[in-house]
């Protein structure tokens, strides 16, 4: 999986941070128990949550050449949106104590 842009970015502005960045992202994107699918899919949902427009138009289209379905891409972005949703539910209770 290739990394994102801003990522690369820091080989030229912080080497060292950039060797460590990119291992960490090497070890988490490493086949394991998780495919390379899944992985993508939750990466595209993260994304989705954060708001990183970008990141999920690349990875939707890294999930696709894996093999994901529409409907996979579907129920990842409604996965992202009840875990953010649940989110501002959560913390807008406050506005009741």
């Amino acid at each position: 999986m290739p990394l994102p842009a801003f990522i690369e970015a820091l080989a030229g502005r912080d080497p060292e941070f950039y060797r460590a960045v990119k291992a960490v992202a090497e070890t988490a994107m490493a086949p394991g128990a998780l495919d390379a699918k899944t992985k993508t899919l939750i990466t595209l949902a993260l994304d989705a949550a954060h708001g990183a427009s970008e990141g999920v138009a690349v990875l939707a289209r890294q999930a696709r050449d894996l093999g994901a379905s529409e409907e996979e891409i579907r129920e990842a972005l409604r996965l992202a949106y009840f875990v953010a949703g649940n989110g501002v539910l959560a913390t807008g209770g406050a506005a009741y104590r």
